[in-house]
């Protein structure tokens, strides 16, 4: 069996899948507060996938910076984490050492997993924030510090809107769900929807708010590209939710800018961006897959936990 565990803001989705990838149980659970109460949720999942007898390996995407290879998270903030063992910890609780690794990356091989005509892709994941998880037959790309994929605030327009890293026309300044919201200013549930909306009933706002969406995911694409020559770049994330109505624009835009450049031409950028498979929770199957994900005997786990 593997288990893969998704560590959001606001719940812990744990999936188990059998040998061949398809997801067998799901168990979801808040998310506590600081380290304790983050590995206390991890084990909760764990323990309540996890068969009585066999072996098992888990895996777990976690927000934040991860230093490769030791299942140390640091800077994951909005889960009052500064730096853990995250590994370690949930090892203590479990008896099962997890391979930890970040959420946008294990969603990335999640999407792979999903998408298997592709040999390499990039998961560009738009949420409050942007980031991006790539991943060829190799594995996923994490980079000498875990930084890999980190482009939300590369400067795509030095005389854009403000952003909170202190720069200006960031991408995730132009294109992050958060972002987005505090510059429409209005209260509602799902503010990148309420701005598309407002912008198909001729609000002049919010119709330049998205043309600057549209522009912010058009230049994260092109970018991923140009940097990685990934096969495809996979959109997810809660903006990409928007289907259609954010990938259309975003593919006129590539081919817009491609029209004066033989080489951008030649790239196909509109033809090499998707949405995810909609229904599938890409970041916890990811990271049941993950290939660092080491098998432990289920018999033994609990004695050495205890």
């Amino acid at each position: 069996m593997r288990i893969g565990v998704d560590v959001g803001g606001t719940k812990i989705l744990g999936v188990a899948v059998d040998e061949t990838g398809r997801e067998t149980a799901s168990v979801r659970r808040p998310t506590g507060w600081g380290a304790d109460a983050v590995a206390d949720g991890i084990a909760a999942v764990i323990d309540e996938l996890a068969v009585p007898a066999g072996s098992v390996s888990v895996g777990i995407g976690v927000p934040g910076q991860i230093v490769p290879g030791s299942g140390v998270v640091e800077h994951a903030l909005n889960l009052g984490i500064e730096r853990s063992d995250l590994a370690a910890a949930v090892a203590g609780r479990t008896g099962i050492r997890p391979a930890v690794d970040n959420d946008v990356r294990c969603a990335a091989v999640g999407a792979r997993a999903l998408l298997p005509g592709l040999e390499s892709l990039a998961y560009l994941n738009l949420g409050t924030g942007i980031a991006a998880g790539i991943v060829d037959a190799t594995g996923p790309r994490r980079g000498t510090r875990g930084a890999a994929g980190e482009i939300g605030h590369v400067s795509i327009d030095p005389a854009g809107p403000a952003c909170r890293c202190g720069q200006r026309g960031c991408i995730e300044a132009l294109a992050g769900g958060g972002a987005v919201a505090q510059r429409w200013g209005r209260p509602a549930d799902l503010p990148v929807r309420d701005v598309f909306d407002a912008a198909d009933g001729g609000d002049v706002r919010a119709a330049e708010l998205r043309a600057d969406l549209v522009r912010g995911v058009a230049g994260a694409v092109q970018l991923l590209v140009l940097t990685t020559d990934v096969d495809a770049v996979v959109l997810g994330g809660g903006v990409a939710g928007l289907g259609d109505r954010l990938l259309e624009p975003v593919r006129t835009a590539l081919a817009a800018s491609a029209a004066a450049s033989p080489f951008l031409r030649s790239l196909r950028l509109a033809g090499r961006v998707v949405l995810v498979p909609q229904g599938v929770a890409v970041g916890a199957l990811g990271a049941a897959l993950t290939p660092d994900a080491v098998p432990h005997d289920l018999v033994t786990r609990r004695a050495a936990a205890g």
